[in-house]
C-alpha cells in the first residue's frame, strides 16, 4: 500500500479543505473522485453539489447577521 499523506484542515464555519486525496467516502459509502489537489467538502449539508462546497453556508451567515 502507497504511504500518501492526506491533509484535512477545518474551515471554522466553512467547509473541511482535503488535500492529497485520490477520492472521498461519504457516510452512505457513495464515493466521490478527486480531481484537484485541494478540494473543499460541505459540512452544512446546503450544497447542490454534494459533496462538494459551493459556499452554500455563507447564505447563512449573511442572513443571520444584523
Amino acid at each position: 500500500m502507497s504511504e500518501r499523506r492526506v491533509v484535512v484542515t477545518d474551515c471554522p464555519g466553512g467547509p473541511l479543505l482535503v488535500r492529497g486525496a485520490d477520492e472521498v467516502v461519504g457516510v452512505d459509502g457513495s464515493t466521490a473522485r478527486v480531481e484537484r489537489a485541494v478540494v473543499a467538502v460541505c459540512r452544512c449539508g446546503r450544497s447542490d453539489r454534494m459533496p462538494w462546497c459551493d459556499d452554500s453556508h455563507r447564505d447563512r451567515r449573511r442572513k443571520t447577521k444584523p
